[in-house]
């Protein structure tokens, strides 16, 4: 197969921005280009700098999702859970979701600064802003000690985190998947979202270790603050190797071509708003369900079916690996059978399972229990692992930064910002826990109407440019 036959991402970027004509394969001549391309020292370099870094942003973003179902409500929102305690945990739940309103003002300043300085200063700088907003909040006094003023500090430092939040997954899954092999994408873009489950399985490991060594005295008192301040040897790792990893070919290319000089964000909202609606669409659903097995699920466990905490955060660790062994094999999945079909394979499962996984977790029998959570955490992967090759190829070059970040954080304010404290609400005014199950039913079919949407870019996903 000649060069004119297959060409690189690079070069299909160059050709839409200059004009050139492009000879892009199409998928009738998809069978001839399934064998997998050699992963090189770089590409290695690569995925380890978006899968380890995006692994440590997440640990501290979701570290606070665990406290906030087992501390915050009573430690720093002490006012409410005097008069209420389900009242008090809404309000932990809404600190959780309140960030996610300022992921997309994060998103536009990574996208801009992305696409035009490159993604590595942005990916760097959102870890450090992440993992510090995290030790200070092991550091905050609480209510008791200061006041209201150690409420508002914790939510002033979790915006932060959503601003960081915000900047982060785009800049990792792009880095990703425009280093990738031509036919490959699906693969290596799921290397960045390994990094939410295994932050989560990072963060529930920690808070599993410290209240099995720990007395529920000693936890509550200082335990839990542990992890939070652990942050900072991980900021120094993650530091580290994402200084290794060279900046994004299809950036390198696009500024020896001297891209258009109008600022990107105009031009992804005059030509692709509908794309933008669309990419936060496709994932409020796996958000949504997501947030459920990261924070609201041991918090029910314990605090409404009475299940001890280590039972319940060591089937959430099973549930995050089981996450990511499927976020791996169906983005690799999605370079053979296409994202909208791995997609839609998802969601429709997904809705199948909503209630059925609530009628397992009730049972509260750990073995039922773990079964509902870990197929769940299966689920998670098929519409999560194929996501940055299917964003990558929704947007064109010069905005794909832009379109991916924001499209990514408007859809995790629909999915995941509120969905614990939605949950929480629907369980007090209906006392039925199937109404949650009900609710991501109802938002996984809306994720895939919104897949169903998308223009078909062939089986290898080679069309980078519709």
């Amino acid at each position: 197969m000649t060069t004119n036959e297959i060409l690189t991402t690079g070069q299909r970027d160059a050709a839409v921005l200059t004009g050139a004509p492009a000879d892009i394969t199409s998928t009738s001549n998809a069978s001839n280009n399934d064998t997998p391309q050699p992963i090189t020292p770089e590409h290695r370099k690569v995925l380890a700098g978006s899968m380890v870094g995006t692994t440590i942003e997440w640990f501290d973003f979701f570290i606070y999702a665990q406290a906030a179902g087992l501390i915050f409500a009573t430690q720093y929102f002490n006012p409410a859970s005097n008069s209420s305690a389900s009242i008090a945990q809404i309000i932990a739940w809404a600190s959780l979701g309140i960030s996610f309103l300022f992921r997309p003002f994060g998103a536009v300043i990574a996208g801009h600064l992305g696409d035009r300085f490159g993604r590595k200063p942005v990916l760097v700088l959102t870890l450090v802003g992440m993992g510090g907003a995290t030790v200070a909040m092991g550091l905050l006094p609480t209510y008791a000690q200061i006041g209201l003023a150690a409420p508002l500090i914790l939510v002033l430092l979790r915006i932060l985190q959503g601003i960081s939040a915000g900047g982060e997954w785009g800049g990792a899954a792009l880095i990703a998947v425009e280093h990738a092999p031509t036919n490959r994408r699906g693969f290596f873009g799921a290397f960045p979202q390994v990094g939410v489950p295994a932050g989560m399985l990072l963060a529930t490991l920690f808070m599993l270790v410290m209240t099995t060594v720990l007395t529920p005295a000693q936890f509550e008192a200082w335990g839990w603050r542990i992890p939070f301040i652990s942050s900072v040897v991980l900021i120094g790792v993650g530091f580290f190797i994402r200084r290794l990893v060279h900046e994004s070919p299809v950036f390198s290319e696009m500024e020896d071509l001297k891209k258009k000089a109008s600022a990107p964000l105009s031009e992804l909202f005059r030509k692709h708003l509908k794309t933008v609606v669309l990419a936060a669409l496709i994932f409020a659903g796996v958000n949504a369900a997501g947030y459920l097995a990261i924070a609201f699920f041991v918090s029910y466990g314990t605090g409404v079916l009475g299940m001890g905490r280590p039972i319940v955060l060591l089937l959430t660790c099973l549930t995050a690996v089981a996450w990511i062994v499927s976020t791996l094999f169906f983005g690799a999945a999605s370079d053979r059978w296409g994202r909208r079909r791995t997609f839609a394979l998802g969601y429709l499962a997904m809705i199948i399972w909503a209630l059925p996984t609530w009628m397992l977790i009730d049972t509260a029998n750990p073995l039922f229990f773990g079964i509902a959570v870990v197929v769940l955490g299966v689920l998670l992967g098929v519409t999560y692992g194929p996501q940055p090759a299917l964003y990558a190829e929704m947007f064109p070059a010069q905005v794909r930064l832009s379109g991916v970040s924001i499209g990514y954080a408007i859809g995790s304010i629909i999915g995941g910002a509120f969905a614990p404290m939605i949950a929480e609400m629907l369980l007090d005014s209906t006392g039925n826990s199937l109404s949650i199950g009900v609710y991501i039913a109802v938002i996984s079919a809306i994720s895939l109407a919104a897949v169903l949407m998308v223009p078909r870019t062939g089986v290898q996903g080679r069309n980078l440019h519709h």
